[in-house]
């Protein structure tokens, strides 16, 4: 199963991205494909598109394309809920301790990742991102342990 995790404009500016790729590396799951980008316009509002409407809509879109972000595709046993597990509650003042935003966030405006909530959800998100060229296929040696 795979996912896909934005590590947003704050995550990035705040020089967290090792610690959270960290994170889901240590849980098990394998990166399949990554990459620091800027995301468009377009990309935005498709990501966003479930939310176009709602009155923070244009905010959304203002902050995920105002820096950089790291796009990747996380794959795994149950990789959708085990990283929702690790990044924590939406609000990073109300996330539990150990999860990403409940360590480095304090607020649902900036809560430095982005996961993918359903098969649907990453069926749908991942091609926004990537192209199928992008994505690698590969056997970590300890996935026979995991």
């Amino acid at each position: 199963m795979r996912t896909l995790v934005l590590i947003k404009p704050d995550g990035v500016q705040r020089a967290k991205i090792g610690e959270i790729v960290k994170r889901f590396e240590d849980k098990g799951l394998k990166v399949v494909a990554m990459k620091l980008m800027m995301v468009s316009k377009e990309q935005a509002e498709r990501h966003y598109a479930v939310h176009k409407g709602k009155p923070f809509y244009n905010s959304l879109i203002d902050y995920i394309t105002s820096g950089p972000v790291v796009a990747m595709i996380l794959e795994g046993k149950e990789a959708i809920e085990v990283t929702r597990k690790l990044v924590g509650a939406t609000n990073g003042a109300k996330a539990e301790p150990g999860t990403i935003r409940g360590d480095f966030s304090l607020s649902i405006d900036f809560n430095l990742v982005h996961a993918s909530d359903s098969e649907n959800s990453a069926s749908y998100e991942i091609p926004i991102f990537f192209n199928e060229k992008e994505i690698i296929e590969y056997k970590r040696v300890d996935e026979n342990w995991l």
